[in-house]
């Protein structure tokens, strides 16, 4: 299929593509209301069809490259889910280098989140990727069902699974002992989250348009926070004034950068909501930013 650019489309669709993906409204709902928006020859379906992932896209390090190795793994979680399958990819050679948790999207581990981790591998981090799905059976392969499986995972029981994978990623023998989290839209909450809940056991953190904690929870964060926003992303990008001065007012070391013009999701290349100028900016800052934190 052929490639989409957000402006191929009106704001309102994309809008309310992002409602539908977010769970605020069923895909019947969507073909619905989209309704409106077809014309002679493209239908609500096809419509659709269009907005949702085409993960070929994703690819911009191969699984077999041969600068990284990567491979499946188990994490014991006894305190999330028992244990939590996961992608853990190194750059290939035997040094010690920092670690980084990646957190995924609310479809569980798929293959754009997977290629993540690959590009973090290439740029000399270990990455992990975990599946938090992986209590019911883990990502499917297809994007709603793994929409309807993530209602079936006990949200905090899930934060878990990722805090867990944190702390084994972090003391891996290859590890420097120094973790970065970068994670997108839920995983990005989940990334502010963990900073919160680790304090000073999280050395650098990106959140990718996440929901932000409140201010008591904040003043608990240690770790350096760079934040990446959407400018169109009203839903989450209006959380940012005050987490900004709530970071401020803890003595935190963080940055936030908001892209104008930009959709929620705009890092993920399988979407029309990609941005290439905006994902390729923010991903330079998150590569500078783990840099500068977990190789000091």
């Amino acid at each position: 299929m052929e490639r989409k650019k957000a402006s191929d489309f009106p704001q309102e669709l994309l809008s309310l593509f992002d409602t539908y993906v977010h769970g605020g409204i069923s895909r019947r709902a969507f073909l619905d209301d989209a309704q409106k928006f077809a014309s002679a020859g493209v239908s609500a379906g096809a419509l659709f069809e269009m907005l949702k992932p085409n993960y070929a896209w994703a690819v911009q390090v191969p699984p077999d490259d041969s600068r990284i190795v990567a491979k499946r793994v188990d994490v014991p979680s006894p305190q999330g889910n028992g244990s939590t399958k996961g992608y853990l990819v190194r750059p290939a050679g035997t040094q010690k280098v920092p670690v980084v948790l990646v957190v995924h999207e609310n479809r569980g581990l798929n293959p754009y989140i997977e290629d993540v981790a690959r590009r973090l591998a290439i740029a000399n981090f270990i990455a992990f990727a975990p599946d938090g799905l992986t209590s019911v059976g883990g990502y499917p392969g297809d994007d709603e069902k793994a929409a309807d499986l993530f209602k079936q995972v006990d949200p905090a029981k899930m934060q878990a699974d990722f805090a867990a994978s944190a702390k084994w990623l972090k003391s891996l023998p290859d590890s420097t002992g120094k973790l970065g989290a970068i994670g997108f839209c839920f995983g990005g909450g989940v990334v502010n989250k963990l900073a919160v809940s680790m304090g000073s056991g999280l050395d650098a953190a990106v959140p990718f348009y996440g929901l932000q904690p409140n201010a008591a929870d904040t003043a608990k964060i240690k770790a350096p926070i760079n934040a990446q926003y959407a400018e169109l992303d009203t839903r989450i990008t209006g959380g940012w004034p005050a987490f900004d001065a709530a970071l401020s007012a803890a003595g935190v070391t963080h940055e936030g950068h908001i892209y104008k013009n930009a959709n929620h999701g705009f890092h993920n290349d399988t979407t029309p909501r990609y941005d290439e100028a905006a994902a390729k900016e923010a991903w330079q800052r998150t590569v500078d930013w783990l840099n500068k934190y977990l190789r000091a």
